[in-house]
């Protein structure tokens, strides 16, 4: 059985860093694709960055230049680095592990998400 647990959501004001971990269990991490998606409150659930197995990481345009994604393989975890939040990024962030790659990405488990709020 696969289980991911995100942390590392809180709040913070526009401007701020946050970064969000996810610990993953179950299955043979290293085989799988990892991915990164945010809800945000009235919208539909957004990819925000995809890692390859061999780690090789792709972010939305939309956090392009802010957000960065990595994962170690070791320790099952994958990362999320985000920098200069916007009140726009508000919102439940998501990890996911499954399968393809950024543009058609299939998940396959999802973690129970963390919240981030970017308010002044």
């Amino acid at each position: 059985q696969v289980q991911l647990v995100e942390s590392g959501g809180g709040f913070v004001e526009p401007g701020g860093s946050l970064t969000l971990s996810c610990l993953a269990s179950g299955k043979i991490f290293e085989i799988y694709a990892m991915a990164w998606y945010r809800q945000a409150p009235g919208k539909e659930r957004e990819l925000v960055a995809h890692l390859h197995q061999f780690g090789t990481a792709t972010v939305a345009d939309s956090v392009k230049g802010r957000f960065t994604a990595s994962r170690d393989n070791d320790k099952n975890t994958v990362y999320l680095q985000m920098n200069n939040l916007k009140p726009d990024d508000t919102g439940v962030y998501y990890c996911s592990q499954g399968v393809n790659g950024f543009t058609n990405y299939r998940a396959e488990y999802w973690g129970q998400g963390t919240q981030v709020t970017v308010s002044s």
